[in-house]
């Protein structure tokens, strides 16, 4: 059992995101508090996940110089509701995967990222596991003069696309993505696929072409297409360390073939297999904490 703190996030965009706070916090160092750590890792969770998933990877990476931030993003879930402030009240939004905006990612982000700067620690890092790799690369595609991320690290980032044109064996994705295009210039975006289109994540019109179409903001690593040029891959100068699961259940694509894909394309970074893990890297922590103490170590030179 680890203790850690509750904090509340206020975003750029006055959006409310809860979130958890593990390892040393006080920017002081008195009787039963800590000093300050050097470093924070920010992470960004998954399709429908939350504040509270990869908790054993959480714990390995939480040492006396290095904390953690775990967040609810706007997409964590799969239907619920923020707060939002407006003027001098709080009021209650639409959230969860089902309908989040992808590009808004980059708002809760950088949400996180000031709340750490204001607690005073100046070398942060952001570790993106599944979808939340995508919202990790999209914001720094977008946000390359913040001078506090030192680099990013990505856990099994994979292409939902790539994902769904696996799963689809009866190729009902393009008549999906078809009805969805009908539905967002009806202006209805945010109104729910039918389930009888398919055994698709559920979830709205808009949201639903984000992770599906494969030609949205969201795809970013289009390793399933190398004749693809990843624009958004290469524009990030800062350091990447990018970990694939040795027995990825998400891909019928090997991991070492990924891992080929990111090592070719990557500008700044390098990709690594960790052996005889899952999507989860469940067994793997200890691998994973000593390849990110190397990598932090890297961006410190």
């Amino acid at each position: 059992m680890r203790s850690c703190f509750h904090i509340e996030i206020t975003t750029p965009k006055k959006v409310v995101l809860n979130g958890l706070w593990f390892g040393p916090y006080s920017a002081k160092a008195s009787k039963g508090k800590p000093k300050k750590p050097k470093r924070v890792i920010i992470f960004i969770h998954g399709l429908t996940a939350s504040a509270f998933s990869m908790k054993r990877v959480v714990d390995a990476l939480v040492d006396s110089q290095t904390a953690v931030v775990t967040f609810n993003n706007r997409g964590f879930e799969k239907i619920t509701e923020i707060k939002r402030i407006k003027g001098k009240k709080k009021v209650w939004v639409r959230a969860g995967a089902a309908h989040e905006v992808f590009t808004e990612c980059a708002d809760d982000i950088q949400g996180a990222i000031n709340f750490v700067k204001k607690a005073g620690v100046k070398n942060v890092y952001l570790a993106g596991h599944s979808t939340g790799c995508q919202k990790a690369y999209y914001w720094a595609s977008k946000n390359k003069k913040e001078q506090n991320v030192k680099g990013i690290i990505l856990f099994g980032p994979l292409s939902d696309y790539a994902i769904a044109v696996e799963y689809d064996k009866r190729g009902k994705l393009a008549k999906s993505v078809a009805y969805a295009r009908r539905l967002v210039r009806a202006g209805k975006a945010h109104e729910l696929m039918p389930e009888k289109l398919g055994m698709w994540f559920p979830c709205d019109a808009q949201r639903f072409l984000s992770l599906y179409s494969g030609n949205s903001a969201e795809e970013i690593f289009t390793y399933w297409d190398t004749s693809k040029n990843p624009r958004t891959l290469k524009s990030v100068r800062l350091p990447i360390l990018v970990m694939l699961a040795g027995k990825e259940e998400f891909s019928d694509i090997p991991a070492k073939q990924i891992a080929s894909w990111f090592n070719a394309h990557l500008r700044n970074g390098s990709a690594v297999v960790v052996p005889n893990v899952g999507h989860s890297f469940k067994g793997g922590e200890k691998i994973v904490a000593r390849a990110i103490g190397d990598f932090v170590k890297s961006t410190l030179n």
